[in-house]
């Protein structure tokens, strides 16, 4: 269970698409408008790691033009997601919709994010479904699994709003919103070498 817990606080914990987008909608929005996004995300990697569990991450890998249509698809939406990020040039920009991602997208950006898939196939094989019957283990590890979603998005959530003070004066949210679209993309290229 230790080797699970650690494995956990380095792919909750470390920055992805997931965490970058939840310090950004709360320096943007404020923690309220970031938790719904907040809470769709550990939403949706339970699903993702559900699926998985039931054989969806076979399917996956077994299918090379899946894999790659997740991959790419993925990939896009990411570069997407950056380039509204790199334009939100005011608090009122996610007010206005500019940064509408909230529960449902976080959700969905599970299913294309490849460090979520990686996650999932990776706990799934290595503790889930290692033996039958893997629902005991399941019952564990997906409430367990998505308590460190939640805890490490409200903490990257909670970090950005904690900056709006200090984001507010001059030009400092433009440059914050463009260094995070920036290693948005940055994570993008890497994920693209997988």
């Amino acid at each position: 269970m230790l080797a699970l817990l650690l494995f956990a606080t380095a792919m909750a914990f470390t920055p992805g698409p997931n965490t970058l987008l939840a310090a950004a909608l709360g320096a943007n929005g404020g923690l309220r408008a970031a938790s719904r996004f907040v809470l769709g995300v550990p939403f949706g990697w339970g699903l993702l790691l559900l699926g998985c569990a039931l054989g969806l991450g076979t399917l996956v890998q077994a299918a090379p033009a899946l894999r790659g249509a997740i991959k790419w698809g993925g990939l896009a939406y990411m570069l997407w997601l950056a380039w509204k990020l790199a334009q939100s040039a005011s608090f009122g920009s996610a007010r206005d919709g500019a940064l509408d991602i909230g529960f449902g997208k976080g959700v969905m950006l599970q299913f294309v994010n490849i460090k979520a898939w990686m996650n999932a196939l990776v706990i799934s094989a290595s503790w889930v479904a290692v033996a039958d019957p893997m629902w005991p283990r399941l019952a564990v590890v997906l409430p367990l699994m998505m308590a460190y979603g939640l805890a490490s998005n409200l903490t990257y959530a909670l970090a950005g709003s904690m900056l709006r003070r200090w984001l507010s004066q001059g030009r400092r949210l433009v440059m914050f919103n463009r260094v995070l679209a920036t290693v948005l993309v940055a994570t993008v290229a890497w994920m693209a070498t997988f």
